[in-house]
Order: structure tokens, then sequence, then C-alpha cells
């Protein structure tokens, strides 16, 4: 099981890849939007904004995630640090129920080119 260091290292790997990234994918990545991602076998919760291209984590909280973010990643903690590092596919992740993943319809099109 990844610790909550592992899976706040992961978001940090992810949010500089996202920084990285060019063309649609750098496109995608500009949503300014409020975040949650739930540790599900930690029960915790990252929280912050998806800004300027980066992921910025603002608090780490017990439990789910207390407000509706406006996208909302729910996932156990080695599917997170697999996720990000490359060795789980997230559209086979999100189809067999591994990922959860709650957007609006319009955000879920432009975040289709980051997954």
């Amino acid at each position: 099981m990844a610790t909550t260091q592992e899976c706040r290292a992961a978001l940090d790997k992810l949010s500089d890849n996202m920084a990285g990234a060019q063309g649609d994918v750098r496109a995608a990545a500009a949503l300014d939007r409020s975040l949650s991602c739930h540790i599900t076998d930690l029960d915790l919760t990252f929280t912050g904004r998806l800004q300027d291209g980066r992921v910025h984590v603002h608090e780490t909280l017990p439990g789910p995630p207390r407000e509706r973010a406006q996208i909302r990643l729910a996932l156990r903690g080695d599917d997170l640090v697999a996720l990000v590092g490359g060795d789980l596919d997230f559209a086979r992740a999100w189809a067999t129920g591994r990922v959860r993943l709650e957007a609006s319809f319009r955000d879920l099109l432009r975040l289709r080119t980051l997954l």
C-alpha cells in the first residue's frame, strides 16, 4: 500500500509532467478548476486546484472530500503511483472501476488528452 508521502509525490510528479506538456495536452492542462483526489485505501483526500497547467495541492484531509470539487478523482494509492509512473493505463483502470473520475462533460472531453 502506497503511503501518504508517496501519493503526494505522485501528484507532484503529475503536476511537473503537466507543466512540461506541449500541444493539446498543454491546452487541456490549462483548465482552472477545483480538484479533489480521494485515496480510498488510506481514506484521505488531497484538495486543491488544477491551474496554470499544474496541480496545486492545498490540503490533505482525512476521509472523503468534504466539498464537491469540479474535478474529482478517487483511487487506491498504489494505483495513483502506478498511473503517474506509467505502469497502469488510465483507460483500462477507469473501465474496470479501479479509478473514478468525475467532472462536467466539457471538462471530461478536455481532460481525455491528459489521460
